[in-house]
C-alpha cells in the first residue's frame, strides 16, 4: 500500500506541513489547511473531539483508518487517501481528524461550482463507531466548506480528482449518516465492472485500422502534453488533468491528428475516462483503447476491472463484457 504523499508523481507532504502545503506558492488561504475551521460551531466540535486539520505526521495513520474503515475498498484505501492529498493546484481541500486518529474527512471546493463544497471521503474506525464522531467530522467539514463561501454541501464527486461518484450504497451507515443530517438523494451513478481473464486481443482490429491509416499508441512522456491537449479541446479540462495523471494512457491518431484516447489509474485502479472525437467515430477506434488499457490492467496484477461513472453502458457491455455492479447514490443539502 502506498502510504499517503508518496504516490508516484503525486507530491508529498513536507515534514511538518499539512497536506496542500508542499506547494510553496499556494497561499494558506487557497489551500484552506493551515487554518482551523473558524466558527464558534468549529470551535465546539474540536473541543468535544479533539478534531483538527491533519498534517504530514499523520498521513501512515490516514491510510490506515481508511483501510480499516472502507471495508469495499481496503485494497485500494492508501491510494485513495494519496490521491485526494494531491488534487488539482487550485482546489481548495482539507482533511479533518479526530482526536486518536480514529476518523478522518477529506472535503473540497468545487470548482465548476463556486458555492458548493464536497465531502470526499468520511471513514471512521470499525471499533470507535458509535461515539458520534462520523457525525462530528461531517458538521466540522461543512463548517469549513462554510467559511470558504459554500451555501451547498454534496456526498458526490469532486471531479476530477475523487474517490467514488457518490455514496457507494452497500456503506449503508454512511448513507443513514447523510440523511439523518439532512442530506437530499438527488442522483444516482453507476460503475461497470469488466472481467480481465478473458479475450482481450486487439490484433485483427489493429490490421483494420492501420488499412485506414490509424495507428494506436500506449502515450510516452513526450505525448502527454499533446494528448492532453486534445482531451482538453474535445471534452473538458478535468478529463484533461485525468490523464495527465493517469498510470496507464493510449491513443489514437492518423495523419497526426490525434482520434482519440483512453486512461486509466487518474483515480486509482479505475478504468477511464475515454473518448473519440467526431471523425473516428465509426471506426471501431474506441474498441481497441478500452482493451488496450483494461489489458495493461491485467498485466499490472488486477483480474477486474471498474469502469467509473459510466453512461453508455450498451459500449462497454459489447466491447467487453462489462456489466452494472456498484450503485452510487449522490447527496446534497443547503448550508445555512
Amino acid at each position: 500500500m502506498t502510504p499517503l504523499g508518496k504516490r508516484p508523481g503525486a507530491g508529498s507532504w513536507s515534514a511538518g506541513e499539512a497536506p496542500g502545503a508542499a506547494e510553496t506558492s499556494r497561499s494558506p488561504e487557497s489551500t484552506g489547511i493551515r487554518d482551523l475551521p473558524g466558527s464558534r460551531a468549529a470551535s465546539e466540535i474540536g473541543e468535544l473531539s479533539g478534531i483538527r486539520q491533519a498534517v504530514a505526521a499523520d498521513a501512515e495513520a490516514l491510510a490506515e483508518i481508511a483501510g480499516a474503515a472502507l471495508a469495499h475498498d481496503a485494497g485500494e484505501a492508501a491510494s485513495l487517501v494519496a490521491r485526494l492529498a494531491a488534487p488539482p493546484a487550485h482546489r481548495s481541500w482539507t482533511a479533518l481528524v479526530t482526536r486518536g486518529l480514529d476518523g478522518v474527512v477529506f472535503a473540497s471546493m468545487s470548482a465548476r461550482d463556486p458555492w458548493a463544497g464536497h465531502l470526499d471521503l468520511l471513514a471512521v474506525r470499525p471499533e470507535a463507531r458509535g461515539a458520534g464522531l462520523g457525525r462530528a467530522l461531517v458538521t466540522a467539514a461543512e463548517d469549513w466548506l462554510r467559511g470558504r463561501g459554500a451555501t451547498e454541501a454534496r456526498f458526490a464527486g469532486n471531479p476530477p480528482c475523487y474517490a467514488w461518484p457518490g455514496i457507494d450504497v452497500r456503506y449503508t451507515a454512511a448513507a443513514c449518516l447523510a440523511e439523518s443530517l439532512g442530506y437530499e438523494r438527488h442522483n444516482v451513478a453507476w460503475n461497470m465492472t469488466a472481467d480481465l481473464t478473458g479475450d482481450l486481443s486487439v490484433d485483427a482490429d489493429l490490421g483494420r485500422l492501420a488499412a485506414l491509416g490509424v495507428t494506436v499508441h500506449a502515450v510516452a512522456p513526450g505525448d502527454r502534453a499533446a494528448v492532453s491537449a486534445f482531451v482538453e479541446e474535445q471534452w473538458n479540462a478535468n478529463w484533461a488533468w485525468e490523464a495527465e495523471q493517469a498510470t496507464g494512457c493510449h491513443y489514437a491518431v492518423r495523419d497526426g491528428e490525434i482520434l482519440g484516447f483512453a486512461a486509466w489509474g487518474a483515480r486509482p485502479s479505475w478504468f477511464g475516462p475515454m473518448g473519440t472525437a467526431p471523425a473516428a467515430r465509426g471506426l471501431g477506434v474506441g474498441r481497441v483503447l478500452v482493451r488496450r488499457c483494461l489489458a495493461e490492467q491485467r498485466a499490472a496484477g488486477m483480474s477486474s476491472a471498474q469502469i467509473g461513472w459510466v453512461g453508455p453502458l450498451r459500449f462497454y457491455a459489447r466491447t467487453v463484457g462489462a456489466h452494472a455492479e456498484r450503485v452510487f447514490w449522490l447527496y446534497r443539502r443547503g448550508l445555512s
